[in-house]
């Protein structure tokens, strides 16, 4: 087995490399003036297993291609098994048509990955069920609930918890880890005319003293959130707290967190930070590298992946 990594993630690729005890493949990834991307695998990978670490994430055009231009050069190495690890997927909020003569740009990616020579994928927390449809080569997708349990288990009070989705579209993701815990589930139910703009919250279930958590996949802009933590304070909840799996964190956001009410963001390292900074006080990171490297170990020995999904 060997571990691959392009420039979107190299602290996670470490850890990984570390939990699995392996050393990553000495790629050389350049780029010239034109910023055109050059790849070159310096080590024999033929006949091996390769998994193939790299989030689309900002800069998302980018990091996509070094992963086609990665895969095609292991293809071209006589790479065995191909497997493509996307701890975060970009384009997967273009899962379906938002309207008319609109794309559905996830799928376009998924085809873009299968059709590069990768042979099976590893995703982690996908925006929509769906896009896993979309691949048309085997794939899993890991989820981040268990370790988020985990974590509001270690710092939270179980008797005040209530658990919340920022929106109708994270409902199923937000009752997977309510259940988890044996918690009540709240829902905040956003008004806008458009996927980028909050025009209102509603706030759907009784939050009055409790203690909020909202579970999130993706926090980009986090003008959802900001809004939801005052909609749930505004109907008395006593803290509101969030956790999200991918922390994208563009510009401005990290700002609107630390002056909304919002106690604390929790998120994961599937995205490396975009902005050369300490994070904020109320931004928390939490490491997925164990969960990750677990499944390429069970992935790489042909045993199930789906207990880590428990």
């Amino acid at each position: 087995m060997k571990l691959i990594t392009g420039n979107s993630n190299g602290a996670l690729a470490n850890s990984v490399a570390a939990y699995l005890h392996l050393p990553l493949v000495d790629c050389w990834v350049k780029r010239f003036h034109d910023n055109e991307i050059f790849v070159e695998i310096r080590e024999n990978v033929r006949g091996e297993d390769v998994y193939l670490l790299q989030s689309t994430s900002y800069p998302i055009n980018d990091n996509l291609m070094e992963l086609l231009i990665i895969t095609d050069a292991l293809k071209r190495s006589f790479a065995g098994r191909i497997t493509a690890v996307l701890p975060y997927f970009g384009y997967a909020r273009q899962n379906s048509k938002s309207a008319s003569r609109t794309p559905i740009s996830a799928k376009l990616v998924a085809n873009l990955i299968a059709r590069s020579g990768v042979d099976r994928v590893l995703t982690l927390d996908l925006h929509a069920a769906q896009i896993q449809g979309f691949f048309d080569i085997p794939s899993d997708d890991l989820l981040s609930a268990p370790i988020f349990v985990r974590d509001i288990k270690e710092h939270h009070d179980m008797e005040t918890t209530i658990i919340v989705s920022p929106d109708v579209g994270g409902v199923a993701r937000a009752r997977a880890i309510a259940q988890r815990l044996g918690r009540g589930l709240a829902i905040v139910d956003r008004r806008g005319s458009q996927a980028l703009t909050v025009e209102g919250m509603d706030v759907i279930g009784d939050v009055a003293g409790c203690d909020c958590i909202l579970i999130a996949d993706i926090v980009d802009s986090a003008n959802t959130l900001a809004a939801a933590t005052d909609a749930l304070l505004k109907e008395g909840a006593a803290r509101v707290c969030a956790y999200a799996t991918h922390g994208v964190l563009s510009s401005g956001a990290s700002e609107r967190i630390m002056k909304s009410g919002l106690q604390e963001l929790v998120v994961t390292d599937s995205v490396e930070r975009t902005v050369a900074a300490d994070l904020p006080s109320k931004i928390r990171r939490i490491s997925v590298a164990s969960l990750i490297g677990e499944a390429i170990g069970r992935a790489a020995n042909e045993q199930s992946v789906s207990s880590l999904l428990t």
